[in-house]
């Protein structure tokens, strides 16, 4: 075989870490062109990767739907409204597959507009130089690149006791697509994507158990956040048990039955559907690393440095199949930054300030440490709170559940990390980001005026409570 082609930067991967990096780098003025298989369950080749496809997107879509569902149906009246309301599957269902598919169009047009080629297939190295890219009816062309940016992200972990049928039991991608609503439902897993998906169905009206075999609840959030949203949740009607370890889930005719083992004794539920929710693993296996002399650590991680450069000169690696946080907008800032390398321009991210976000109801968002990895580091610290009861805005709105939280040194009175768990976190948070990323102190925060009434006063309160002078708590 002979390179069909040869580009400047060839990406595998277009995803939020590939597809942005290949824009970037067509802005720089590099000959770019970018490698995607994946395929829509309408059998039509798609960009995006997971996030847009089976991923953040339509989670957030059936999020939204179920949200506006449950208002209707527990708190409109409040508001003086009377209304009467039922769900249609496929019209919610058909309302998320027409957001993703408006997306992924759009990054499609995206390329085009900046040039960028799209190699619908999968891509494996040759040569630190060559990929044979073998499309969707088995077609293999060899194509050449000067540089290689890996960005083949991640997908399920699959869990021995809960194996995958796509019918009584699914991962997260099936779980975004059920035709009907189950009555019962077992979630495996609580973390974010657990969590969320559990609520989705929650609020449509199914029974949700979710098995946690971790007695930690949210364990990465701040200690005062994670028992503030299991009470929440559990109020809601999430029945989470923590320390819960799977041992079997078998599908039958009309159930799953799952036998989990919890406080030294085993129990037996019957479910109508199984979600296996129980994290990520790095999409690297396939992409032919050991013909390049490129490794990866036990988990399928692709090593890399701070310019997320490979042990190969040439190639890079981004996004979920690297080192830290298995996040969208991590990824595409990655993607960005090595773009602007390739083009010998500075680049930097600081991980610190990378913003986390759970599109829960009330969301929770946070950036920075927690008072945990501060205690554990020895390092003197003080925290303001502010109460979203004490919000003006959150009582207008009818959703004053949480709080806002902010951490600081307590010797310099930089912000250090501040943790949301409220209406509208995940747009909170970006104040807070901003405020890290420019070396913003508590105090800085705290003679910053904000609009009234606005959630993101309580920011500002948070911080004022830092130095005990918050106004309105």
């Amino acid at each position: 075989m002979v390179a069909k082609k040869t580009y400047d930067v060839l990406i595998i991967g277009g995803g939020p870490a590939g597809y942005v990096a290949a824009i970037r780098c067509a802005q720089l003025g590099f000959n770019t062109g970018c490698v995607e298989r994946w395929v829509s369950d309408k059998k039509k080749p798609a960009l995006g990767g997971t996030c847009l496809n089976v991923g953040c997107i339509p989670s957030k879509a059936l999020l939204d739907s179920s949200h506006h569902f449950e208002f209707l149906q527990k708190e409109c009246g409040a508001h003086g409204i009377e209304a009467e309301a039922t769900i249609d599957v496929a019209k919610m269902m058909a309302r998320k597959d027409k957001i993703v598919s408006g997306l992924t169009q759009g990054i499609a047009g995206l390329f085009k507009k900046n040039k960028v080629d799209w190699l619908q297939g999968s891509a494996c190295f040759k040569d630190p130089k060559t990929v044979v890219v073998t499309n969707t009816s088995g077609q293999e062309d060899e194509v050449g690149a000067s540089h290689f940016i890996i960005a083949s992200g991640s997908v399920p972990i699959e869990l021995g006791s809960a194996k995958i049928d796509s019918g009584h039991i699914v991962d997260s991608s099936g779980a975004l697509s059920l035709k009907e609503i189950p009555k019962r439902a077992c979630v495996i897993g609580a973390g974010v994507i657990g969590l969320e998906l559990g609520s989705v169905w929650r609020r449509l009206g199914t029974d949700v158990t979710v098995l946690e075999a971790s007695p930690n609840f949210l364990p990465t959030t701040d200690l005062s956040i994670s028992k503030e949203a299991l009470k929440i949740f559990k109020r809601q009607g999430l029945d989470i048990k923590l320390g819960a370890k799977v041992l079997s889930a078998g599908s039958h005719e009309k159930h799953v039955e799952v036998k989990y083992q919890i406080a030294e004794s085993e129990k037996i539920e019957n479910f109508d559907k199984v979600i296996v929710a129980v994290g990520r693993r790095a999409n690297t296996s396939d992409l032919g690393l050991d013909k390049v002399a490129i490794s990866t650590d036990e988990r399928g991680f692709i090593k890399v440095d701070d310019l997320c450069r490979t042990s190969v000169e040439n190639i890079y690696a981004i996004g979920d199949c690297v080192r830290g946080p298995m996040l969208a907008h991590k990824a595409s800032e990655e993607g960005v930054s090595v773009a602007e390398h390739l083009a010998g321009q500075k680049s930097h991210i600081d991980f610190n300030n990378v913003p986390w976000v759970i599109y829960t109801w009330p969301e929770i968002a946070w950036v920075g440490k927690n008072e945990q990895q501060l205690t554990q580091e020895s390092r003197a610290f003080k925290s303001g709170v502010f109460p979203f009861l004490a919000s003006g805005r959150a009582h207008a709105m009818g959703d004053n559940q949480g709080f806002v939280k902010v951490i600081a040194d307590a010797n310099t009175d930089s912000i250090l990390g501040v943790h949301i768990i409220g209406a509208n976190a995940s747009e909170l948070i970006a104040e807070a980001v901003l405020a890290m990323e420019f070396g913003a102190s508590a105090e800085d925060l705290a003679r910053t005026i904000h609009g009234h009434p606005t959630l993101s006063e309580s920011l500002h309160e948070a911080a004022l409570a830092v130095d005990s002078r918050a106004i309105h708590f």
